[in-house]
């Protein structure tokens, strides 16, 4: 590929206490591609994902993320009296975006969820709204953790079918993920 890498990392470790997570984690990834993180529980993926938006330090290694990132976690983000509307609309004035907050709610099948609290809501329909966020402001690269959690079938399709979409305009993708995954990796990592 000839265009500058979206991220490069070279020799990337991590420790948790005197415990090494990972280490000589090396990876080019360009716009359009997909990077899977694969790992048993406690391995390092989220400290992965963390190290790459920049929410902590470097320990080992040299990382350099080309573009602005969106982070979507574990935790969905909703409080627990908001719903996915509310959700939306704080972010979309927060980000200073002039986001169809009605279409992105359709996008992500929560048009007759959207002024349900987040307490009344499914897990999926907590996920779905978290995943709404990646489309009040476009940035070059989605860090996901754990994507498909809580998501049925349909939520899986349409989650898959956003990440294709972003990559398909030149976006990249950082997944961690268990087990078998709808997404077409352009490169795996296992750590």
């Amino acid at each position: 590929m000839t265009a500058d890498p979206l991220i490069d990392i070279a020799g990337l470790g991590a420790m948790r206490g005197e415990r090494i997570l990972f280490k000589d984690q090396f990876a080019t990834v360009h716009a359009g591609q997909i990077c899977l993180l694969r790992g048993t529980n406690g391995s390092g993926k989220t400290t992965f994902l963390r190290l790459v938006a920049g929410l902590i330090p470097i320990e080992a290694g040299k990382l350099n993320v080309n573009g602005a990132c969106h982070w979507v976690g574990h935790a969905d983000g909703l409080k627990p009296h908001e719903t996915p509307r509310q959700h939306l609309n704080h972010w979309a004035r927060a980000w200073g975006s002039p986001a169809d907050i009605d279409r992105i709610l359709a996008q992500n099948g929560l048009e007759r969820a959207a002024d349900v609290s987040a307490t009344s809501l499914s897990a999926g329909q907590r996920r779905r709204s978290a995943f709404g966020r990646l489309q009040l402001v476009e940035r070059p690269v989605w860090l996901l953790d754990e994507p498909f959690s809580a998501l049925d079938a349909e939520g899986r399709t349409l989650i898959a079918d956003q990440v294709s979409a972003h990559c398909a305009n030149g976006g990249t993708v950082v997944a961690a993920v268990h087990g078998n995954s709808p997404l077409r990796a352009d490169l795996e990592l296992t750590l």
